[in-house]
C-alpha cells in the first residue's frame, strides 16, 4: 500500500544534522577496494534465496564493477546458480548458452551481440564482457545442475520471442508450427513495430491480438503437460520456448496498456520480470536443491517501491512484490553516487555520451552521504535500529536511467523515499566514473570534454 505521507513533500529539503552525519559515521562500512569490503554485507545476506542487487545509473562503472564483485562472491561463497537481469530473454539465453559451454560463438564479446537494441552499451560494456568469460570459465568442468545460468527479465522482445517460439516448434512439432504461426500472424500488418501495434490496438484503429497469444501461451502449457520433456537440454530448451510464448503474452498487454499511461504499463513490467523470477526458480528448482538468485536491475526496480514516491502514484516494482511473496528470503541492495561521469544518452536511439553527473541536490541522500567525509562506503540497514531511524525522514533520491538530462535534474531524476525501509542494503561512491561501452561512439569520446547538450530522460 502506498505510503500516504508522501503526499506531504517537505519543501525545502532540510540539511543534514550534524546527529545524522555522526550517525552515518558510526555505522558506515568503508569500502578501500579490498576483497574483504563485503564480508558483512555476505554475512548480512544470510541465507536469502534472491539477492537483488540496484544501481542508480544504467551507465557507471563502479556500480557494474562492484555488483560482479558482490556476484561473484555469491557464486563462490553461497552457491548462487543463477543472475537474472534487466534485458531481453532471447538476447540473455545466448549468454547462458556461451557460458555454459552451448553456443558456437567464439567469445563473451561475440556472445553479446544480440544485445542490439537501443541501450546496447547497458550490457555490451567492458564489465559485462569481462564477467561473462569469468561466468564461462567457473562453469567449464562443473556437472550441468552446478554451473551457473545468466537471464533476461524483461518483456521488450515482443517479436524476437515469436520467432523463438516458431523456431523451437518447427524442430519439434511442426504441426503447432503451423498453428502457432497462424495466431502471431495477426500482428503481421504493424511490420514488427511494437509501438503501432499498441497505438491501434488502445485506440480501436487495429483489433488487439490479446486471444491469440493467450491461445498459444496455454497451448504451449498443455503440451508441457503431456509430454514433459527429459531432464538436461530437451526441458531446457522447452522452458525458453514456454517463457518466449508467456512473455509475448504479457508484452502484447504491455505494449496496449503504454497508451493509457505510465503507472500501468510500468507495474505490468515489473509484474513480467517477477512472474519470471519465479516461474525461473521453478524451472531451477526440478531435481535440485532449492536455487539462490542474483538480480540485476535498476534501483528503480529493486529497491521497494511502497515507501517511495513511486508507491504514492499507484506504482509497485520488483523489490516490493519479492518482499512480499518471500519476505527474509529477498535482500535488497541500492547504490547512489554524488558525482562524476555517466554512461548516458541525450534522446531514445541516439549513441551513448560520457555526461558529467551534478553534485547531489541539496538536502537529497547523495549531498548528505557527500558530507560525511567517507568517500566510498556501505551501509547494513536490516534489522539496524539506529540506522533505520537515522534514515526514517524524507528525502530526495536520484535516479538516471539511459537518458541524463541535468538542466531538468530535479524533475527529471528525483523522487522522494524512506531510505531505511527501501532497501536493505546500500552502498555509495561519492565520486564515480562512465561505464565503458564495447562499441564507443565519436559521441562517447567528445565527453571527455564537459557537457553536452541533454534533453529528457527515459528508459529506466
Amino acid at each position: 500500500m502506498a505510503n500516504k505521507s508522501l503526499n506531504k513533500i517537505p519543501s525545502p529539503v532540510k540539511k543534514a544534522t550534524s546527529t545524522l552525519l555522526d550517525g552515518l559515521q558510526r555505522n558506515l562500512h568503508p569500502l578501500v577496494g579490498a576483497a574483504q569490503d563485503y564480508d558483512p554485507l555476505l554475512q548480512a545476506i544470510a541465507t536469502a534465496r534472491f539477492v537483488l542487487i540496484g544501481e542508480a545509473s544504467h551507465g557507471t562503472h563502479e556500480f557494474y564493477r562492484e555488483r560482479v564483485k558482490i556476484t561473484q562472491r555469491l557464486i563462490l561463497e553461497k552457491g548462487f546458480t543463477a543472475i537474472a537481469v534487466e534485458a531481453d530473454w532471447p538476447d540473455a539465453w545466448r549468454v547462458n548458452r556461451y557460458v555454459r559451454g552451448l553456443s558456437g560463438d567464439q567469445d563473451a564479446r561475440e556472445a553479446l551481440a544480440g544485445f542490439e537494441r537501443f541501450p546496447a552499451w547497458m550490457w555490451r560494456n567492458t564489465e559485462v564482457c569481462d564477467f561473462v568469460e569469468w561466468l564461462r570459465q567457473h562453469n567449464s568442468g562443473l556437472s550441468p545442475e552446478k554451473q551457473v545460468g545468466f537471464y533476461g527479465m524483461d518483456l521488450y522482445s515482443l517479436f524476437r520471442s515469436m520467432e523463438e517460439v516458431l523456431s523451437y516448434l518447427d524442430r519439434t512439432d511442426p504441426e503447432e508450427a503451423l498453428r502457432a504461426r497462424s495466431r502471431y500472424a495477426c500482428f503481421d500488418h504493424v511490420g514488427q513495430d511494437s509501438q503501432a501495434y499498441g497505438y491501434g490496438a488502445a485506440y480501436g484503429m487495429a483489433r488487439s491480438c490479446e486471444d491469440e497469444v493467450v491461445q498459444q501461451l496455454r497451448a504451449m502449457t498443455l503440451r508441457l503437460a503431456q509430454n514433459p520433456p527429459a531432464l538436461g537440454l530437451a526441458r531446457d530448451e522447452y522452458f525458453y520456448a514456454q517463457q518466449n510464448a508467456r512473455l509475448v503474452r504479457n508484452a502484447e498487454e504491455y505494449y496496449r496498456s503504454m497508451f493509457r499511461g505510465r503507472v500501468s504499463s510500468w507495474n505490468l513490467r515489473d509484474s513480467h520480470m517477477v512472474e519470471t523470477l519465479v516461474a525461473l526458480s521453478n524451472h531451477l528448482s526440478q531435481g535440485a536443491a532449492v536455487p539462490r538468485m542474483a538480480v540485476w536491475a535498476h534501483n528503480s526496480h529493486l529497491g521497494d517501491a511502497g515507501v517511495t514516491g513511486m508507491g504514492d502514484r499507484g506504482e509497485w516494482n520488483v523489490g516490493q512484490l519479492m518482499r512480499e511473496r518471500y519476505a527474509a528470503d529477498a535482500f535488497l541492495i541500492g547504490m547512489s553516487t554524488d558525482h562524476g561521469t555517466v554512461t548516458a544518452a541525450s534522446e531514445w536511439d541516439q549513441p551513448p555520451q560520457r555526461k558529467r553527473v551534478r553534485p547531489g541536490l541539496e538536502g537529497s541522500w547523495e549531498a548528505v552521504f557527500h558530507q560525511v567525509g567517507t568517500p566510498n562506503f556501505m551501509l547494513l540497514l536490516k534489522d539496524n535500529m539506529e540506522l533505520l531511524n537515522l534514515t526514517e525522514a524524507l528525502r530526495l533520491q536520484r535516479a538516471i536511467g539511459v537518458i541524463y538530462r541535468p538542466d531538468t535534474e530535479r524533475q527529471s531524476h528525483y523522487f522522494f523515499t524512506h531510505l531505511g525501509r527501501q532497501f536493505d542494503a546500500l552502498l555509495h561512491w561519492d565520486e564515480s566514473h562512465a561505464l565503458e561501452p564495447l562499441d564507443k561512439s565519436l559521441t562517447w569520446h567528445q565527453g571527455e570534454a564537459g557537457e553536452v547538450p541533454e534533453t529528457y530522460p527515459s528508459g529506466i
